[in-house]
Formats: structure tokens, sequence, C-alpha cells
């Protein structure tokens, strides 16, 4: 409901960001203003080259921000670096977003994303599901050099052990629709 799935009717509330009512606002109106999220299961988009796909996104974001554009040499540039820091080689710059990844390269994809869109509010929605010790390192490690004062993370996960790796505000333990915990 806070990206804007559709399907999903909102009886009554509203969702505020950033002080404004967000509930009119498309999925990619929402994204442009600094929402993002990661899938449980992200989907495979064949064709569409993984670099190309994150240049767009970030200049789409620049440009909604009246910042100038990012050329594809600057790009590229910070495109190298980040792979790096999520532990993907250069040959990924060259496969199609999420088409025949493994579980564990679907997740840092979108760990990846995050790094280079530097969004404001950041849903993740299970991305700690099915990783192997190392991956969920380095997923961890990315979340902690990206928190910061001038954003917010809401982590969902059914395991705690992401939470050995991570400092949060809060941890709150949902069952049955109602939150029963809070510390």
């Amino acid at each position: 409901i806070i990206t804007g799935k559709e399907g999903y009717d909102i009886t009554s509330g509203d969702i505020l960001f950033n002080n404004k009512s967000i509930i009119d606002l498309t999925p990619d109106e929402r994204a442009l203003k600094g929402i993002f999220m990661s899938f449980q299961y992200p989907v495979a988009i064949p064709g569409v080259n993984t670099m190309h796909f994150l240049r767009t996104a970030v200049n789409s974001i620049r440009k909604k921000n009246s910042k100038k554009e990012l050329d594809p040499a600057k790009f590229i540039k910070i495109f190298k670096e980040k792979l790096k820091a999520v532990g993907l080689d250069e040959d990924f710059s060259k496969r199609a977003v999420n088409d025949g990844f493994s579980g564990g390269e679907k997740k840092r994809f979108e760990i990846l994303q995050m790094l280079l869109m530097n969004p404001a509010f950041i849903l993740l929605d299970e991305t700690d599901s099915g990783l192997d010790i190392d991956a969920l390192k380095i997923i961890a490690h990315n979340i902690n050099e990206i928190r910061s004062k001038k954003n917010g993370f809401l982590l969902i996960t059914h395991y705690h052990r992401i939470l050995k790796y991570l400092n949060p505000d809060f941890v709150h333990v949902l069952s049955e629709g109602k939150i029963i915990k809070s510390g």
C-alpha cells in the first residue's frame, strides 16, 4: 500500500510522506519522491540490461529533483563501485534484470538499486530470505552504510539473524495482523 500496489482499498486513514499525502500518487510518482521497495520475490525482466535499467532509474530521480543527469561514463564508474560493494562482478552489467539470477544475486541487485537511487524511505520485504551467511553480511553492511538521519527503513523479516548485523532503532513483532511487542 505504501508503494502504491494496485488491488488494495484504503478504507480509512492516509499515507503521509514528508508531511504530504501520497495516497493518490501512482507507484512511479511515489518512487520519484524517494520511496523504494525491495521485493521478497523480485521479477525477471528479460531483455532489459541491468546497467541501462539502473541508469534510467537514477537519472529519472535526478531529473525529478532538478539535478543534472549522469552521463554514461560517470554512471559506469559509480555503477562499478556499487557492484563491488554488493559483491557482484562487472560481467553482471551485461545481464538482463533478474533474468537467470540466483536468489542471492536478486537480493544483492536490489541492494545495488537502493545504493544507486539513495531513497528517503526504504521498504525491504524479506531481503534476508534464502541468503547464505556471506550474502546476508554483504546486504546488512550496505544497509548500515546507507542508513542515515536523512532516510528511514522498514525491514520485514521472519528471521532474527539479520538483526545480528544491524542496529535497528525499533523492532516490532507482528502476529495475526497486530503488533504484539516492541522494543
